[in-house]
């Protein structure tokens, strides 16, 4: 039988600092590392089948926030696009009436055109261009290797390219 709180005390410096190569998020980690305990202690009964407790707990860690960077892309999705209508409209205080309304014309072009990638794709220009994460980074949130980061941005990139040429938005 597994002894919770020494376990605990014993991993979550550990599980912590393992956390932060994922986010900067303090209150986000606490939040997955009490999550993979409580889940941890609602099937102690099966725990009999885990041969390495500390390798789980890490793996769980890694899973659960994973799990919690999905979840905000999927809600964030409108916060995405509302920060990036401010961004994209602060910047251009200056025009004129009319270039204003070009440039929000333009922008809500961009905005449907980000709806219209795969979760996958809005997810790492979000990481990439709003977040402003390293491919590192993103290597690590997203769960895949150095060079599908690559190329998966570069697809991104070149079906926004497409879909603006294709509705003269360039």
């Amino acid at each position: 039988m597994i002894n919770f709180t020494e376990l605990y005390d014993k991993q979550i410096d550990n599980l912590f600092a393992f956390g932060t190569k994922f986010t900067s998020d303090r209150e986000m980690i606490k939040d997955c590392i009490q999550d993979v305990f409580v889940k941890l202690y609602t099937k102690k009964d099966e725990l009999d089948s885990i041969g390495n407790i500390e390798s789980y707990l890490y793996v769980s860690l890694k899973n659960r926030i994973n799990d919690e960077f999905r979840r905000n892309t999927h809600l964030c999705d409108e916060d995405v696009n509302e920060n990036l209508m401010k961004s994209i409209c602060d910047s251009s205080e200056t025009l004129s009436f009319e270039k204003k309304e070009e440039e929000q014309n333009r922008n809500t072009r961009l905005v449907g055109f980000i709806k219209s990638l795969s979760p996958r794709q809005r997810q790492i220009i979000n990481l990439y261009y709003l977040e402003q994460r390293k491919y590192d980074d993103i290597c690590q949130i997203m769960g895949i290797n150095y060079q599908s980061v690559r190329n998966l941005m570069h697809r991104s990139i070149i079906r926004l390219r497409t879909m603006a040429a294709n509705n003269g938005a360039i």
